[in-house]
C-alpha cells in the first residue's frame, strides 16, 4: 500500500512539475481555480462523509449474513444517483460558481470554460472514493493506491502535448488558442474518469456485485444522516475559508493562488505518501475497536501511527523550511515560471512546513473521533479553526507585500493547524488516556532533536554552495544535494542512537522486511 502511495505521489508530483512549468502563473489561477472547485463541492457533499460515516458504517454491516455486500450496493447506488445529479447541476451553474471563487474578472472566461469540464469530476470522485472504501473494508488497499498513477500518467502526457503546441510568451499573456485550451480541459478530467474506471476490476476480484438496489430504507440513511450532519458542518468551516483564501489569492493586485496551490501540493507530497498510508490502514481497526468498546486500543492504534508518520514527517518539514526556496526554484523556474516566481513557490512551501506534523497528526486523530463515531467534536473545533485560519489570513494580506502573500497565507494555514493539533490532544487525552500520549511525545521529542541538528548542518552545507555557485537552478540543485547527503546521516544517526524504534521500523518497511509488515501490532 505504501509503495502504492509512493508511485502515486511521485507521479503526481511530476504531473505537477509539468502542468505547473506548462501554463504559468497567468493561466494557472484559471485552471487552478477551476480545477479545485470538483474537489470543493465533493468534499461538501461526500469526501468528509466517506471517511467518518461511510467506512464505520460498512464495518458494521458486515456482520451481517451477506458480509455487508447488500448494504454497500444500496450505499453506492445513492452516491451513483445522488453524484449523477448534483454533477449535472453544477455545470450549468459554472459561470455563477467561478464568479463565487474569483476576483479578478479578467481569468473569469478562461475559467469558466475550464469549470465546464472539470465539474464532471464531482462524479468520478465520488464513486471512485466510495468504491475504495468498499475495498478497504474488504481488506483490499492496493489499488486505491496504485490508480492513480493512471490519471498522473494522464496528465503528464496532457502536459507534455500542451508545451509542445503552444509558445512560451503566448502562455505567459493567456493567449491560448480553442484547441489549446480544449487539449487542457479534456485531459484532466479524462484522468480523473480514468482512475475511477481502473477500480472495478479490483472491486470485482474481491467477489463484490456491482449490482442496483434501490429499497433506500434498508441502507440506514437516517442514522447515517445523523452522524454526516456534523461532518458536513466541519468540511463547510473547511470550505469558507477556503473561499475567503482563493478570493483573497485572486485578486488583481495578488495573483499568489497558483503559488499557493503548488506548494501546497508539494508540502502534501510526504504526508500523502506516509501520512495517508497510515490512516487507510488504521481507520478500519479503530472502527472495529471502537465498536467493541476497546478504547485503549484505539488509543493504541492512535498512538502506533503517530509514532510511525513522524519518522518520517519530522525531517521532511525541517528540509521544507530550510531548503524550501531552493526545492521551488529548481522544480519551477522554468519556461512560464520565472526563476524568482519559483523561489516564491519554495518560500510558500516553507511557511507550510511550519505545519506538517501537527497537520498529519490531526489527520490520524480526526480517524479516532470517527472511528468512535463522534463527528460532533470535530466540527465544532474545525469551527473554531476556520476563523482563526481567516483571521490570519486578513492580517497577512494587510501588512504583507502583493508578491510574498501567498506566504503569507500559508502561515495562516500553519497558525490554524498547530492550534488545531494541540486542541486535539487535550481533548483525545481525556476520551482515550494519557498512556499512548507520553510515548507519542517522547518519540516527538527525540526525532525533533535529531531533525533539528541535521537542518543546522544542511543550512550550513547549502548555504556554503549557493555563495559560491550562486542560487540559480544548477547552484540550487547543487546545494539540496549537499544539503540532504548530509543532514541525512546525522538525522538517522541520532535517532538511532537515541533508541526510537520507529525509525528501524520505517526502515524495514521500506525494504519490504516481513517482519515489519504487521507494524500495527506489538
Amino acid at each position: 500500500m505504501a509503495l502504492g502511495t509512493l508511485a502515486s505521489r511521485a507521479t503526481g508530483f511530476l504531473r505537477t512539475l509539468i502542468i505547473g512549468v506548462a501554463i504559468g502563473g497567468l493561466v494557472g489561477d484559471a485552471y487552478n481555480a477551476a480545477n479545485t472547485i470538483p474537489n470543493i463541492i465533493y468534499e461538501l457533499l461526500l469526501g468528509g462523509v466517506l471517511t467518518s460515516v461511510v467506512v464505520p458504517l460498512l464495518v458494521t454491516a458486515q456482520r451481517d449474513a451477506d458480509e455487508g455486500e447488500a448494504y454497500a450496493q444500496r450505499l453506492l447506488t445513492v452516491v451513483v444517483i445522488g453524484l449523477g445529479t448534483i454533477t449535472l447541476v453544477t455545470v450549468a451553474l459554472a459561470p455563477t460558481i467561478i464568479r463565487l471563487y474569483l476576483v479578478n474578472p479578467d481569468m473569469a472566461p478562461l475559467a469558466t470554460f475550464f469549470a465546464w469540464f472539470f465539474l464532471p469530476q464531482i462524479f468520478f470522485y465520488g464513486v471512485g472514493a466510495m468504491v475504495g472504501a468498499i475495498l478497504n473494508v474488504r481488506g483490499s488497499f492496493a489499488p486505491p493506491m496504485w490508480t492513480p498513477v493512471l490519471n498522473n500518467v494522464v496528465l503528464i502526457l496532457t502536459g507534455i502535448l500542451f508545451i509542445a503546441v503552444t509558445q512560451t510568451e503566448q502562455v505567459k499573456h493567456g493567449h491560448l488558442t480553442s484547441a489549446q485550451q480544449l487539449l487542457l480541459a479534456a485531459g484532466t478530467t479524462l484522468g480523473i474518469a480514468a482512475q475511477t474506471v481502473a477500480l472495478l476490476p479490483a472491486l470485482s476480484a474481491t467477489g463484490f456485485r456491482l449490482r442496483p438496489r434501490f429499497d433506500f430504507r434498508a441502507a440506514g440513511l437516517p442514522a447515517a444522516a445523523r452522524l454526516a450532519g456534523w461532518v458536513f458542518v466541519y468540511v463547510l468551516a473547511n470550505q469558507a475559508a477556503f473561499l475567503v483564501i482563493t478570493r483573497l489569492a485572486t485578486a488583481p493586485n495578488n495573483g499568489s493562488f497558483t503559488i499557493y496551490v503548488y506548494a501546497f501540493t508539494l508540502v502534501l507530497l510526504p504526508h500523502s505518501v506516509v501520512a495517508v498510508s497510515v490512516i487507510t490502514a488504521l481507520l478500519p481497526q479503530m472502527s472495529r475497536n471502537a465498536g467493541q468498546g476497546r478504547l485503549d486500543a484505539v488509543g493504541a492504534d492512535l498512538a502506533r501511527g503517530l509514532k510511525l508518520a513522524a519518522v518520517v514527517l519530522v525531517p521532511s518539514a525541517l528540509a521544507g523550511i530550510v531548503l524550501g526556496p531552493l526545492i521551488g526554484g529548481v522544480l519551477f523556474g522554468h519556461r512560464a515560471f520565472s526563476l524568482a516566481q519559483g523561489r516564491l513557490v519554495g518560500a510558500t512551501l516553507a511557511a507550510y512546513a511550519l505545519s506538517l506534523v501537527p497537520f498529519s497528526a490531526f489527520q490520524l486523530q480526526l480517524r479516532a473521533f470517527y472511528a468512535m463515531r463522534d463527528t460532533r467534536t470535530p466540527a465544532l473545533v474545525n469551527l473554531a479553526l476556520a476563523a482563526i485560519n481567516i483571521a490570519a489570513d486578513l492580517v497577512m494580506v494587510a501588512v504583507l507585500p502583493a508578491p510574498e502573500r501567498a506566504v503569507g497565507l500559508a502561515i495562516g494555514y500553519s497558525v490554524s493547524y498547530i492550534a488545531g493539533y494541540v486542541w486535539f490532544t487535550m481533548l483525545l487525552r481525556r476520551r482515550l488516556g494519557p498512556a499512548p500520549r507520553a510515548h507519542v511525545t517522547r518519540t516527538l521529542v527525540r526525532l525533533s532533536v535529531a531533525g533539528l541538528a541535521a537542518a543546522v548542518f544542511g543550512y550550513v552545507a547549502s548555504h556554503a554552495v549557493t555563495d559560491a555557485l550562486g542560487v540559480g537552478v544548477s547552484g540550487s540543485l547543487v546545494g539540496i544535494a549537499a544539503a540532504l547527503a548530509i543532514g541525512a546521516p546525522v538525522y538517522i544517526g541520532l535517532a538511532l542512537w537515541m533508541r526510537v524504534p520507529e525509525v528501524r521500523q520505517v526502515g524495514d518497511l521500506a525494504r519490504g522486511s516481513m517482519g515489519a509488515t504487521n507494524w500495527t501490532n506489538d
